[in-house]
């Protein structure tokens, strides 16, 4: 995706927004919006399932996971895509551009 497009869509999540705390909000907000869950994926070789997403204490937007019984956050910046992609994961790639 080029950087003027993502530009565009962080513009338009962040639009109302004053500050960095309210601009990660807005983030969040399009992110859980338009990003279909769950899916799977892997991390560390492992297959996972991200069910939701969340905005810890941190202000980081992170992908809540699960592998048999056991979850896990992790944030959003280091999960891995799979291929292909979720539907609406251009907005991570957005949040990714924002954060860079």
């Amino acid at each position: 995706m080029s950087k003027v497009r993502l530009d565009t869509m962080v513009e338009e999540a962040t639009v109302d927004c004053y500050n960095e705390s309210e601009q990660i909000t807005g983030l969040f907000t399009v992110i859980e919006d338009e990003l279909t869950v769950p899916f799977k994926t892997q991390v560390l070789g492992v297959d996972i399932t991200v069910e939701r997403l969340d905005l810890n204490d941190e202000d980081q937007i992170v992908a809540i996971c699960s592998r048999e019984k056991l979850r896990q956050s992790i944030p959003l910046l280091d999960l891995p895509l799979p291929t292909p992609p979720p539907k609406g994961a251009q907005w991570i790639e957005a949040y990714r551009h924002w954060l860079g």
